[in-house]
């Protein structure tokens, strides 16, 4: 799970730019963000790939209003609203956008990003595939009841990954220490945009800091010495990672929560 998804960014700087906080030259340059020029293929009304410019000005021009974020994982199909073809590529790229405002129907995002060129000078290009999806209102996970949840997974983690000691010892483990205690360092320049509430800064800051603590625990046992530990453990986790992804959810699509508050 990324800890700021490419479709978040897309979904953040797409509701300014929709709202009209900010013009499209500076929501294509927040969002491709040092990528190579994003491409969009699969709009209604174009035959081929486009432009990143021209794909946001033309779904204003169809009537989207929004954009919203979706974090899916095998089991939990997070802000999914289907047909399959689509639910298939968002899980498997682990995230999508879905509108906000068409008539009948929706249009899903999904991004595509490969690496390319030489270590050390390498550049990446993506491609956001169009699907259309149902129209289905959406059921959440809205911003404060998802703070509180995460709030409370996080407590409830802590507690558990430091009694079984996960910490441990290492550059590592004292790095899941550190971030388990909220010692995780600054999560640098929020990816949200001018219209989102103080509220959702909080959150995916917060949530930023979670997935940090998520990718570093899940990338060895920490001090757990045994079959059962190592099993707690991952049970300790996969509440917060739900959590976590709940979390990025509701602060990304903050903007469109009339009663989202500071």
């Amino acid at each position: 799970m990324l800890d700021v998804p490419r479709s978040g960014v897309l979904a953040a700087w797409g509701n300014a730019l929709f709202s009209g906080r900010v013009s499209p030259d500076d929501a294509v340059a927040r969002i491709t963000h040092g990528d190579d020029p994003h491409r969009v293929s699969g709009l209604p009304g174009e035959s081929g790939e486009v432009g990143l410019t021209l794909a946001l000005g033309r779904l204003r021009a169809l009537g989207v209003t929004g954009l919203r974020l979706a974090l899916p994982a095998p089991g939990d199909p997070l802000g999914l609203p289907g047909p399959p073809d689509f639910n298939d590529a968002a899980l498997e790229a682990g995230e999508a956008a879905v509108t906000v405002g068409l008539a009948g129907h929706q249009l899903g995002l999904v991004p595509e990003g490969e690496v390319y060129g030489p270590a050390g000078d390498q550049a990446v290009r993506v491609v956001w595939r169009v699907y259309e999806v149902a129209d289905r209102p959406p059921t959440g996970p809205f911003l404060a009841e998802a703070d509180r949840e995460l709030a409370a997974a996080l407590k409830d983690a802590t507690a558990e990954l430091l009694r079984l000691d996960v910490a441990g010892t290492g550059s590592r483990a004292q790095s899941v220490g550190a971030a388990l205690r909220g010692r995780g360092g600054d999560g640098g320049e929020s990816p949200l945009a001018p219209g989102y509430p103080a509220r959702a800064v909080r959150v995916l800051e917060q949530a930023r800091r979670v997935a940090t603590i998520l990718e570093l625990a899940g990338e060895d046992h920490g001090a757990a010495l045994n079959a059962y530990e190592m099993s707690a453990r991952a049970g300790s986790l996969a509440p917060l990672e739900r959590a976590c992804r709940r979390a990025l959810v509701a602060a990304f699509g903050a903007a469109l929560e009339p009663s989202a508050a500071d």
